[in-house]
């Protein structure tokens, strides 16, 4: 394998010239650069990145930490494809690790990404609890930050989506619109989001005096399958209902197929309302009315505020982003209206 200073004989320049060139520090003309890139390309050389960063403090990398649970689904591709895009116009690379099943594998992949000396992290948590995400950002000096979790403590190390607050909304528009018999399925109920999604229904319920049914809440685990069997259930119960919720757009495009294949009309039977706004809600048919989480724009946030912090910047305040409702033609006006 060839070594640093085989490049700098090849290039005719120094070691440490070759140095400055791979850390970009201090000055060296561009015709040197040349000679020392070609001279790394007709060698094969390779340099050693962990030294590289034990040198400089600095790996250009910014990891990331998603549970293999989200992995399957369109807002997880969105999530990945903007972090990755973002990542890479401020010059750096995203690494990803996966939290899988429990908090402590979550704070293994954090310690892993720390272990390989990220600049900064990402977590998108499902499992580690608020005090815990404190206490990690409290021991560590590279900047953390937090995607769609309230923190107490360290709140400008967070960016989230009040979840509970769209769903009421969501089915208080519902209501508005003359729905009084509305059907929920939930996410996982061991996801954050999902419980506070379910209690934005329930909310939108009490504040309206309709009474909770828990015949028309049936779980779900985010999937178009889920949906499908959430919407089976419901008829069984014989619970009539004029709308329906789904606490993400792939439950609720199972739920429209169920529905459909049960001989029930959306939007004239049965309203259907998902979560996420996915690249896909527009094309179903009929066209899936959906509560936006602005994704795009709270990585955006994220990424900036790391870039910032890296850069000796300080934050002092939370930032959370609203969701939109997004109404499609899978909507229509209730029995009371």
């Amino acid at each position: 394998m060839a070594t640093m200073l085989e490049v700098a004989k090849r290039a005719g320049v120094s070691k440490a010239t070759v140095s400055r060139v791979l850390t970009g520090n201090g000055y060296v003309s561009q015709e040197t650069k040349d000679r020392v890139f070609q001279a790394i390309e007709e060698s094969g050389y390779r340099p050693n990145l962990l030294a590289r960063s034990l040198a400089t403090k600095s790996t250009q990398t910014i990891g990331l930490v998603v549970t293999n649970t989200l992995y399957h689904g369109v807002y997880f591709s969105e999530l990945l494809f903007h972090a990755a895009r973002m990542t890479e116009d401020k010059g750096r690379r995203l690494i990803l690790a996966d939290g899988k099943h429990s908090a402590d594998e979550e704070r293994e992949a954090i310690q892993y990404l720390l272990d390989l000396r990220c600049d900064a992290i990402i977590i998108y948590p499902r499992f580690l609890s608020v005090d815990e995400m404190d206490d990690i950002i409290q021991s560590h000096s590279q900047p953390i930050m937090v995607i769609n979790r309230r923190l107490r403590r360290n709140r400008s190390h967070c960016v989230w989506s009040d979840q509970k607050a769209s769903s009421f909304h969501a089915v208080s528009h519902l209501i508005a619109q003359g729905h009084r018999d509305i059907a929920f399925i939930t996410g996982s109920l061991d996801s954050p989001t999902g419980i506070e999604r379910l209690a934005g229904y329930k909310e939108a319920l009490g504040q309206n005096n309709i009474a909770v049914c828990n015949a028309l809440i049936v779980e779900g685990k985010w999937t178009p399958a889920t949906g499908a069997a959430g919407v089976e259930t419901l008829l069984a119960r014989q619970v009539p209902f004029s709308a329906l919720v789904a606490s993400n757009d792939d439950m609720a495009t199972g739920a429209m197929k169920q529905l459909h294949q049960q001989g029930i009309r959306v939007p004239e039977q049965v309203s259907v309302l998902g979560f996420d706004d996915t690249a896909l809600a527009p094309y179903l048919i009929p066209s899936l009315s959906s509560v936006k989480i602005p994704v795009t724009e709270m990585i955006k946030e994220t990424i900036s505020r790391l870039i910032f912090m890296l850069d000796g910047g300080e934050f002092n305040y939370q930032q959370t982003f609203p969701g939109e409702l997004i109404v499609r033609d899978s909507l229509t006006a209730g029995p009371h209206a």
